[in-house]
């Protein structure tokens, strides 16, 4: 019994986690936009906030992170890919960033890189 127990509740908890929330839509809605500025605080250092804006036009900059220059964004679906260039050590490597949105809130997001979350909110 123990162990059907505890199987739910590991179902339960693996249904649960990062799943996206499906509500019916209707014509009075607005869908909700990624457009904004993003932040969460540094690790490490929670006084210094750190992030990404991103622009109506696709165009997107990052914040707090003088390595990485955000370019660009675009989301399909639970996809938001942001792209630009990595600074550092004398060279400059293009790169997109593919990341699922787990949650997303009007004041919230919930973004997995792999197996990492990362939980912004909007400023």
């Amino acid at each position: 019994m123990k162990t059907v127990t505890f199987n739910l509740s590991l179902l339960a908890l693996v249904l649960t986690s990062c799943a996206a929330k499906e509500t019916p839509a209707t014509a009075a809605e607005e869908p909700q936009t990624l457009v904004g500025t993003w932040t969460q605080p540094v690790p490490g250092m929670p006084e210094l906030r750190q992030g990404f804006e991103l622009s109506a036009d696709g165009k997107a900059t990052s914040i707090g992170m003088a390595t990485l220059k955000y370019e660009r964004w675009e989301q399909n679906a639970d996809t938001l890919i942001i792209s630009g260039q990595s600074i550092g050590n004398g060279q400059t490597i293009d790169f997109a960033d593919t990341l699922r949105i787990c949650q997303q809130e009007a004041d919230s997001l919930v973004l997995l890189k792999g197996e990492m979350e990362m939980v912004y909110h909007r400023d």
